[in-house]
């Protein structure tokens, strides 16, 4: 399936105008379905991070950094949603529902590379499955850049269904703006999943409204 910018736009409206106004700030999901998906085949499930075009301006994804010392220290000043020590991820392994609580709350982790096996020991079942793993960090790191980054980036999956759901803007940007940010997904898609896989359908949506499916333009005469 082909899908142009002008295709995604024209969605993208209709789905603004058939969704209620809400007293909250809504979002654009995206949703892609694949048919010809092996997911039998390790290599055809994906969990990949991409850094949209357009900032998403609210609803940035949070980011939580695990470390010790100066590292913390520059996680703190680097204004990272959440820093946790060597101890708080400790007491992952005894309280459950503190683990479970922090693996739903933050969409990206960054971890100081040394404490990788405790988490891992720790609060690694609980993020492993949301495929939210940490990315090492050391001093050496812009962490003021690796997060700002991240806060603007949604994360891909397909695991046990081909579909990708992800976020792609918010109801306060411009609709041009969240058609760019969709089409970055599915070229980066695009690229990510190999023949004989392909698209089977793609919608768009507002968090409370209804999906509506984006038709690719039908080109004239035969």
């Amino acid at each position: 399936m082909s899908l142009s910018l002008n295709d995604l736009l024209k969605a993208i409206k209709e789905a603004r105008q058939r969704a209620k106004k809400r007293n909250f700030r809504q979002t654009f999901e995206l949703i892609v379905s694949f048919e010809g998906l092996n997911l039998k085949d390790p290599s055809s499930r994906i969990n990949e991070v991409l850094t949209l075009p357009n900032p998403l301006t609210v609803k940035e994804a949070k980011v939580c950094v695990i470390a010790e010392g100066d590292l913390a220290l520059k996680a703190k000043g680097a204004k990272a949603d959440l820093v946790l020590g060597k101890a708080d991820v400790q007491k992952c392994q005894a309280d459950k529902k503190y683990a479970k609580k922090i693996a739903k709350a933050y969409d990206f982790f960054l971890a100081q590379a040394d404490l990788m096996p405790v988490i891992g020991r720790t609060l690694g079942p609980f993020l492993g499955p949301r495929g939210k793993m940490p990315s090492p960090v050391t001093l050496g790191t812009d962490l003021v850049s690796v997060i700002s980054k991240l806060r603007n980036s949604v994360r891909l999956k397909i695991r046990n269904n081909p579909v990708v759901q992800c976020k792609i803007g918010v109801e306060d940007m411009k609709d041009e703006e969240v058609a760019e940010n969709a089409k970055a997904v599915l070229d980066f898609l695009k690229e990510k999943i190999r023949h004989p896989a392909r698209i089977k359908s793609v919608y768009v949506k507002l968090t409370m409204g209804p999906p509506v499916e984006v038709s690719p333009t039908r080109a004239r005469g035969g």
